[in-house]
C-alpha cells in the first residue's frame, strides 16, 4: 500500500512588529520680516542735534515771539531780508534805518511801518522775494506796512541770464523794483569810493542821507 503523500501544511507568516519611527521636528518657522526704522538724524558733540541748513528759508508768517526792534522814530525805514545774505546790512550802512530781519514788522508793537524788502539776483534770492512778496499779499503779515519797494541787489558782477530778467519782470509786475549794481567795495566790507547813480535813486525812495562823498558815477 503506497505511503500517503505528506501534505504540507500552510503555516501562517509570523507577524513583524513595526519599529517605532523617530519624530520629525517641524521645519523652523521664518521670523517675519521687521520694518526698519528709520535712522534718527547724527547728533552733535555733547548729544545736540544738528542745526538746519543754513539755507532755509523763513516761514514768512507772523513770527510767534518776534524780538522787536525800532528805530529813532516810527518812519524810520526797515529793511526787510528776504533771505540769509541779501544784502540789507549794506543798506542799512549806507541809508540808515532798521535791520528787520527775516520777517515783515509790526507797525502796532512801535516797528517801522516803511519798509524796503531786500533780496539778491540769484534764483534762490529771487524766489525767497517772491515768497515774501506772496505772504504780504496774502495777508500773512501786520498790519499797516508800508511796502517802498524792493531793492535786487546784484550776486555776481556781468549781465544777468535771460531766465533771471524773466523772473524780475513778474516781480516788477507786482512791486517797485530797484536793481542795484555789483559792487566791489561791499564785498570786503568797505564803502564805494564813487557812488552809483541807482543808489542816488534809492536814497530819495527812502528819503535817507546816502553815506560818501564821491562823485554819483
Amino acid at each position: 500500500m503506497p505511503a500517503p503523500q505528506a501534505v504540507a501544511q500552510a503555516r501562517p507568516a509570523t507577524p513583524v512588529a513595526p519599529q517605532p519611527t523617530a519624530p520629525v521636528a517641524p521645519a523652523p518657522r521664518k521670523a517675519a520680516a521687521r520694518p526698519k526704522a528709520a535712522a534718527a538724524p547724527a547728533r552733535a558733540a555733547g548729544g545736540r542735534r544738528p542745526a538746519p541748513a543754513a539755507d532755509a528759508e523763513p516761514g514768512w508768517g507772523r513770527p510767534k515771539k518776534p524780538r522787536p526792534v525800532r528805530g529813532k522814530s516810527r518812519d524810520d525805514v526797515g529793511w526787510v531780508k528776504a533771505h540769509g545774505g541779501s544784502g540789507a546790512t549794506s543798506m542799512v550802512e549806507a541809508f540808515g534805518g532798521v535791520d528787520v530781519g527775516a520777517r515783515w514788522p509790526d507797525p502796532a508793537r512801535g516797528e517801522p511801518r516803511r519798509v524796503v524788502l531786500v533780496g539778491r539776483t540769484s534764483a534762490r534770492g529771487l524766489q525767497s522775494v517772491s515768497q515774501a512778496l506772496g505772504a504780504l499779499k496774502d495777508g500773512n503779515a501786520p498790519q499797516g506796512l508800508e511796502l517802498l519797494g524792493v531793492v535786487l541787489v546784484a550776486d555776481a558782477p556781468g549781465r544777468l541770464p535771460l531766465s533771471l530778467l524773466r523772473r524780475i519782470r513778474v516781480l516788477r509786475s507786482v512791486a517797485r523794483v530797484h536793481r542795484v549794481p555789483w559792487i566791489p567795495a561791499w564785498r570786503t566790507g568797505g564803502r564805494p569810493r564813487s557812488v552809483p547813480r541807482q543808489l542816488a535813486t534809492l536814497s530819495k525812495l527812502v528819503g535817507g542821507e546816502l553815506y560818501g562823498e564821491g562823485a554819483v558815477s
